[in-house]
């Protein structure tokens, strides 16, 4: 008889992967200016630091909020008592105003079919247990976020079957792909129950076009009982055109046929764990306008639920629309110009990103200076940038990309100093690098990572079972 579950014990969760591990790599040994100049850089964790004074500077002006009070008497014990999961009503109505307002008001959301979750990580695993059982499948274009592995399959034995895309367009989904992965998942005896995207899309930070939306609408427009996901967890750190468009702007825009058609089939997840920068706050969401999806994520929500004070402190600040609108103004600006100093700095080392208009990082194409076009090098070259240039950044493989050579490397999660610093620092490497024999440093990585298993590309049946 076992001492634990299956689940306990499976090494399905994905916290081996080079995703999760270089992390650890950085948390022993953290760049500090002072205390540790030659330590690592974290460039692995996709964190908005830039605009934490304007959120400090609305506290200090309203500090009963913080205090948990309300016309000056406090209100703790009515907070900390018992609270419906539904949600406290004044948050949700906030929180609706305030995605409407990303949107630029181009569409509405009726707090009534929005379901608070601990995060966006229980909004998309929640979704899965309300529309597919074990053993279904999704389609997610690649590259996708790396954690999807975790979220989306590990408890609820849903599958992830990748919509191969390729630098050849941008990383685009082209119908081709789209079918393709459609008739894998058929091989594979599997039924596909929809496809859920990112947009902005983490890693590539670029916004979903309406042709890909036209396709995902169409794809699934036929297929009674298939879905449609949109993680549109980095709505608010568009920085540069083309805008954003939510899919349920696609929605509203379609002709009424059309869309009762796939209506109760759409559904929205965010947080506030990117734009506002918020992410140890655990305030998520999941929006659908179907009415059964709405009540099993509500009774499902009873495991992870976000706090009262926390609800009580953030319908406050997003009910401040003057404060909202400087905030979501000012963010946007900062990011555009931290991305620059990213994208410039790399330039300087000759190397290209992606072009990017959203998001917390930058798809960065380091291809050139791969030993041979294999993820067995993309893993040589990630280790030295680790160990030797002492950065942290999220190799392709890990985030399923079909070809090797590609990097997540975030920005916002730093100092304007220390990015310099990492800038420098990749310079170096690159001029060092010239000439030099490949592998000939790749022994004193050999301890260091023996117990580490490399997610190599899906497409790659060498790889390891799928986390």
């Amino acid at each position: 008889m076992r001492l634990l579950s299956r689940k306990a014990t499976c090494n399905t969760h994905g916290q081996d992967s080079s995703y999760f591990l270089g992390w650890e790599e950085y948390e022993k040994n953290p760049y500090d200016k002072v205390k540790n100049p030659n330590g690592i850089i974290q460039m692995g964790l996709a964190e908005n630091q830039l605009s934490f004074d304007l959120l400090e500077s609305w506290l200090a002006k309203n500090p009963d909020v913080s205090g948990f009070k309300r016309d000056g008497k406090s209100i703790f014990r009515e907070l900390a008592l018992f609270q419906d999961y539904h949600g406290l009503p004044l948050f949700k109505k906030a929180l609706v105003d305030f995605m409407a307002e990303i949107r630029g008001n181009k569409v509405t959301f009726d707090p009534n079919h929005m379901v608070l979750t601990a995060g966006a990580t229980s909004a998309n695993e929640t979704l899965m247990f309300c529309v597919a059982e074990e053993g279904d499948a999704f389609l997610l274009p690649t590259p996708y976020y790396p954690g999807f592995d975790r979220d989306l399959k590990w408890r609820t034995g849903v599958e992830i079957v990748p919509i191969q895309c390729t630098s050849s367009n941008n990383f685009r989904i082209t119908e081709s792909a789209l079918e393709q992965a459609y008739q894998d998942a058929r091989k594979r005896n599997l039924r596909v129950k929809g496809v859920l995207v990112t947009n902005p899309s983490n890693p590539l930070g670029t916004t979903l076009s309406r042709n890909e939306f036209d396709l995902l609408v169409d794809f699934i427009k036929d297929k009674e009982t298939m879905h449609l996901i949109s993680d549109e967890i980095y709505s608010g750190t568009v920085f540069s055109s083309p805008s954003f468009v939510s899919v349920m702007e696609i929605l509203k825009e379609m002709t009424p046929n059309d869309a009762a058609k796939i209506w109760n089939r759409v559904h929205v997840v965010y947080s506030l764990s990117k734009d506002l920068g918020l992410p140890g706050f655990r305030v998520g969401a999941i929006y659908s306008e179907n009415d059964a999806v709405v009540a099993a994520a509500t009774k499902m929500s009873s495991f992870g639920l976000v706090s009262s004070q926390t609800q009580y402190l953030l319908a406050a600040m997003l009910s401040d629309n003057k404060f909202t609108k400087k905030y979501i103004s000012e963010n946007q600006k900062r990011l555009r110009r931290r991305q620059r100093m990213l994208v410039t700095g790399l330039q300087k080392a000759g190397i290209k990103c992606l072009k990017s208009n959203a998001g917390l990082f930058c798809w960065v194409d380091m291809r050139h200076l791969l030993c041979s076009n294999t993820f067995e090098a993309e893993m040589e070259l990630w280790k030295k940038i680790v160990y030797q240039v002492g950065l942290n950044i999220s190799p392709g493989s890990s985030c399923h990309c079909s070809e090797p050579g590609w990097f997540r490397v975030c920005f916002a999660n730093m100092s304007q100093d220390t990015l310099n610093v990492a800038m420098k620092r990749v310079k170096n490497f690159v001029t060092d690098s010239t000439g030099a024999e490949c592998g000939s440093s790749s022994a004193c990585f050999t301890k260091s990572f023996s117990n580490w298993v490399f997610r190599l590309s899906s497409r790659d049946h060498r790889a390891p079972e799928e986390r």
